[in-house]
């Protein structure tokens, strides 16, 4: 099953760090070998990892009295593209706020990465997609259509694993189609069952850019097609990589484009999501998956989580996600500007 986002629909491995020959090493050699072991684990955010340091307490909506994660130490994690970057910078900084000393260990590399660091207590906690969940860890093939009972179904499940998910926000950050606004009002469709009429009444008027792995998977173009009866011929399809779809889309080059639901692009681009109206691609909403021990010896993080969660939407992830993406600003910052607009922490 894909990894939501950057977004690479394969998941890659971690790379094992570089192996010492047999012949030993002098003294400065060995400095220097262990100073690049350090760096290349480092890097990756499986080993070492630095600590947050900003000067910030509980804002006047962050729903908890007092700071009751002091004298918590507190490690987060997250995989390495935009959305989750900035998601685990939120955490570690509502985490900051209530007193805790949080380690940043964000930016893993694939999702097995952030996943294991949780589960085997490398890291406390990481905010998780539902799909990802069910589908990629737990190993089924059918997601649950309703959001609430998908979230309900992955942790029940994962309980087993020593990893609990605190209830999941809105932000759903799962596939879609989209079109221009000039292609949007020309065809007046609003959703996929809409684009299947259309391909029906005018097939020269469905044309669509998408990415390699969406034109072959069973939960992309082909399993979307026929769940909706769409009738596409293969040379309305276009098939490129994630950036120019979007950018093609843009210009109307095809008439619809394969996009992610918080992509910060769609907002800049001014482009319209068109609704799954049939619920055909699965649910990836983002909830916080916290490792069982720590939970049960710092409780507090769920609540101090809790209205973080609530708050975020996709509406909220695109326009983070283009601060980013498309400005260029620190994930870091747009994740604590977003905090202290919305009052879940304030400068300390």
């Amino acid at each position: 099953m894909r990894t939501p986002h950057s977004h690479p629909a394969v998941r890659r491995g971690h790379p094992a760090p570089p192996r010492p020959g047999r012949r030993r090493a002098t003294a400065p050699a060995a400095a220097l070998l262990a100073l690049v072991t350090l760096a290349v684990l480092g890097g990756c955010g499986l080993v070492s990892g630095s600590a947050m340091s900003d000067q910030v307490l509980p804002g006047p909506k962050a729903g908890y009295p007092g700071r009751p994660l002091t004298g918590a130490h507190l490690t987060v994690t997250s995989k390495e593209f935009t959305e989750q970057i900035v998601l685990g910078q939120m955490m570690g900084l509502v985490f900051e706020a209530a007193g805790a000393l949080v380690i940043d260990k964000t930016s893993i590399q694939g999702s097995i990465g952030a996943r294991e660091a949780v589960k085997s207590g490398t890291a406390d906690a990481a905010y998780e997609y539902t799909g990802t969940g069910w589908i990629t860890y737990l190993g089924h093939t059918k997601p649950i259509v309703n959001p609430q009972q998908q979230w309900k179904a992955v942790r029940d499940e994962d309980r087993k694993n020593g990893i609990v998910w605190l209830p999941a926000s809105t932000l759903n950050n799962t596939y879609a189609l989209a079109l221009n606004t000039a292609n949007q009002k020309k065809l007046g469709v609003h959703n996929l069952s809409e684009v299947a009429a259309l391909s029906h009444k005018n097939p020269g008027a469905v044309t669509m850019c998408v990415e390699n792995e969406f034109a072959t998977r069973n939960d992309g173009l082909p399993g979307m097609a026929r769940a909706y009866g769409m009738q596409v011929p293969s040379a309305n399809i276009r098939k490129m990589t994630g950036g120019v779809v979007y950018t093609e889309t843009e210009k109307g080059t095809c008439a619809f484009g394969e996009v992610f639901t918080t992509d910060g692009r769609i907002k800049a681009m001014h482009l319209h999501v068109l609704a799954d109206d049939k619920h055909f691609f699965p649910n990836y909403n983002v909830a916080p998956e916290i490792n069982a021990k720590a939970l049960k010896k710092y409780p507090a993080m769920a609540e101090v989580l809790a209205p973080v969660t609530k708050a975020l939407n996709n509406s909220v992830a695109q326009e983070l996600n283009r601060k980013v993406d498309v400005n260029g600003e620190d994930p870091h910052e747009v994740a604590k500007n977003w905090l202290i607009q919305e009052g879940f922490i304030k400068e300390g």
